[in-house]
Order: structure tokens, then C-alpha cells, then sequence
């Protein structure tokens, strides 16, 4: 069984992070897949989760999940900043580009 871990509905782009992740899942109300950015930060002695929805996991097909480890080195700014620089603009279809889906 995964730990429970706290919400916070706010964060500030000053304040020290202690990572960001990007990941897919399944969205609420079972409507789909969408990619999430989950930006990890300390408050009141535990760490808490900020959670934001980009969009449907189709728009951001090829482009890779991210984990970005800050532990307090950075804040919510910058490394929002790395990932968008790490994510890049180029999409790969990696189906394609194997041709997997060619298979008869």
C-alpha cells in the first residue's frame, strides 16, 4: 500500500522545492489519461504534494516523463524551468520511429 501523502493547494515560485515530477495517470472521474506535474514541497515538517493538470497524455505523446530531484537546492521556479528546457519541444513517436505499429 502506497504512504499517504498531504496536499497543498498553493505554492509560491520562491519557495524551495523538494522535486518535480511529471507522469501520467489516470485522470478523476475515469475520463482518460492526462500528464501531471507534481511539485514536491516541505510544509509544517512533512512533504507535500502540489498537483497540475497539463492537458490529455495525447498531446504529449513522445515526449519522456521527468524526476527532477531538488532536495532544497532549488525553488519551484527553476525547476519548473528545467523542465521545461529538459522536456524540449521536439516530440518523438517512438511507435513510429520502431514501426511497431506496422506489424500485420
Amino acid at each position: 500500500m502506497d504512504k499517504i501523502i498531504p496536499v497543498t493547494q498553493t505554492i509560491t515560485g520562491n519557495e524551495k522545492a523538494i522535486g518535480l515530477v511529471e507522469t501520467n495517470q489516470q485522470s478523476p472521474g475515469n475520463k482518460g489519461f492526462h500528464r501531471y506535474q507534481l511539485i514536491y514541497v516541505p510544509r509544517d515538517g512533512r512533504i507535500a504534494e502540489f498537483r497540475r493538470d497539463m492537458g490529455e497524455e495525447k498531446k504529449w505523446k513522445g515526449v519522456n516523463l521527468l524526476n527532477i530531484p531538488s532536495l532544497l537546492e532549488h525553488n519551484v521556479d527553476e525547476l519548473m524551468d528545467m523542465a521545461d528546457e529538459l522536456r524540449g519541444t521536439s516530440k518523438i513517436d517512438v511507435k513510429d520511429l520502431l514501426q511497431i505499429n506496422k506489424f500485420n
